[in-house]
Formats: structure tokens, C-alpha cells, sequence
């Protein structure tokens, strides 16, 4: 066995017995309110900045969302400043009445105390969201941290897969996978999908399925505003879907909030893509309830 191989088969062994957490400490938090934090970057600002407070209140669930955010962060960034306890981030959070505040600066240890978190998020930078090494390298490590710095002994844990570059963007990351979104998508449904099952995760949110999923429409290839992060409506609508219907596990096909600039038939399409995801994550579900008329 190769050295970085064994190397990683050790870091993992590692993060399964971190993993297993202790309940005896506390029970669940039963508040009414549920409390998320992802641990990001500019796509889960895309993903739960916008539309999930919004979702939630029209379900009539109380939620706070935290979200630390460096632009572009990996994973590998997350350990250097939990290791360094570096003040590097933008510490955005919205809470019971949907306001938003920031506070720059933030450590990732002070956010970690600042809630009794039900739930925190992992992802990947989203160049290395098909790249099952860099998760095996760092993820555990960020993880060991999190559990061993959370207020909330019963906090649970959330894996985040991002979506796959329009065709045609111009990311340099997009070279990893020969400018293909098919290889691109393929890539990080393999690594979603092997990482949960591996990591001590609670809950998997398949956005990049339910924009996938959406890509199938008539709509087409035509999600992002730069061929990476959302379009601001309906893009970011498709992930919020998908975040509400994964946390809440209520059908997001009966919620009845719109954003204003999201059309009707753009509404039913971001739900219905949204909703598959979360049924089959690792694989597209082509709608064809909406398509072209041949």
C-alpha cells in the first residue's frame, strides 16, 4: 500500500471512532426552534441566505440560520483557521423574525458556542466537491474540531453537495473535469455518497442533484449567473427547496411560498427537482413534467 494511502486510510479510521458521538450528556434540544450553521463558503450563501427562513416561516417552522463564510473556502482553509483559532470569517445570521445580521472576524470556535446548534454543515470548495481525497485529507480533521468545540453535546451533522458548473463556465476548477458538468456532476455524486457513508452525518443535502434535477426542465443549462453560483431567483431557490425538504423532511411540494421574481411554472419545477433530489440523491430525475413540447 502506497504511503498517502495509507496516510488517508488512517485519517479515516480516525474520524469513524471520533465519530461516535455521546447523547448521555443531553438529550436532543426540544425548543421549537431549529438552529442550523454551515461551515461554507459563497455556495452555501447561494444554498440558505435567501430563500430557507422564507420556506420555513410559509411551513410555519421557526429556524436560525448561521452560515461562517470565506469566498471560494476548502476545507483545508476550515482546519488552518479552527487549528490557528483565526479570526477569519464573516459570520452572517438570520434569526427568528428573518433579519439578518454580521459580524466580521469571527472565529470558528466563538460561532460554534454562539447557538445550541441542531445542525451543522460540511462542504467542500466547490472545485474539489468531486475530489474524494481532498474530503479523506481534511474533512475529519474539521470534524474531530467541530464535536470536540460544539455548546450542544447532541449537535448533528450535515454533508452539503454542491452542484456541478454550467457548461461552458470559465472556473479554472472546471478543468478537473475536462469542462464536462456530466463528469463534473458524476464526479461529486460519487464523493457525496461515498463521504456519507463513511462520516458520522446525520443528514445529506443533494443540491447539486435538485439543480440537476432542474437542468432537465425546459429551463435548460441555465442556473447560474456566472456559471458557478446561482442565479439569484429561481438558482437559489432550487437549493433552499432542497434544504427545507432534507432538515424539515416535509414534502417541499406543499409549501406555498414564491420568491417575487420566481414565476409559477419556475416555483413547480425548483420544488418538484427539489423534492427527487432528496428521495434519490445520487442520480438525476429527469421531470418530465416539464418539457418542451415536441
Amino acid at each position: 500500500m502506497k504511503l498517502k494511502q495509507i496516510f488517508l486510510f488512517s485519517i479515516l479510521i480516525v474520524f469513524l471512532f471520533r465519530g461516535t458521538r455521546s447523547y448521555a450528556q443531553s438529550e436532543p434540544l426540544d425548543d421549537g426552534v431549529l438552529k442550523i450553521l454551515a461551515i461554507g463558503n459563497s455556495f452555501s450563501e447561494d444554498a440558505i441566505e435567501q430563500n430557507l427562513y422564507d420556506l420555513a416561516k410559509a411551513g410555519k417552522k421557526k429556524i436560525i440560520i448561521g452560515n461562517l463564510y470565506i469566498g471560494g473556502a476548502p476545507l483545508s482553509l476550515h482546519v488552518a483557521n479552527a487549528k490557528a483559532d483565526k479570526p477569519a470569517y464573516r459570520y452572517r445570521k438570520i434569526n427568528l423574525e428573518g433579519k439578518m445580521s454580521e459580524r466580521n472576524n469571527e472565529r470558528l470556535s466563538q460561532a460554534l458556542k454562539d447557538e445550541e446548534w441542531d445542525y451543522i454543515s460540511f462542504q467542500q470548495a466547490s472545485p474539489l466537491s468531486g475530489d474524494y481525497g481532498s474530503y479523506a485529507k481534511d474533512l475529519p480533521l474539521l470534524y474531530d474540531y467541530v464535536t470536540k468545540n460544539v455548546k450542544y453535546p447532541s449537535t448533528k451533522y450535515i454533508l452539503h453537495q454542491t452542484w456541478a458548473y454550467q457548461n461552458g463556465s470559465s472556473h479554472e476548477g472546471f478543468l478537473k473535469y475536462n469542462r464536462n458538468q456530466d463528469t463534473m456532476y458524476a464526479a461529486i455524486v460519487n464523493t457525496s455518497k461515498e463521504v456519507f457513508n463513511w462520516g458520522n452525518f446525520d443528514v445529506l443535502v443533494p443540491s447539486g442533484t435538485a439543480i440537476q434535477n432542474a437542468r432537465s426542465s425546459f429551463l435548460g443549462d441555465h442556473f447560474t449567473r456566472d456559471g458557478y453560483h446561482l442565479d439569484l431567483n429561481y438558482g437559489r431557490f432550487v437549493a433552499a427547496c432542497a434544504w427545507y425538504e432534507a432538515l424539515f423532511r416535509e414534502n417541499i411540494l406543499n409549501n406555498t411560498f414564491l420568491p417575487l421574481k420566481v414565476t409559477y411554472v419556475e416555483g413547480q419545477i425548483a420544488r418538484k427537482a427539489a423534492h427527487r433530489a432528496v428521495a434519490s440523491p445520487f442520480k438525476v430525475t429527469v421531470l418530465k413534467d416539464f418539457q418542451l413540447m415536441k
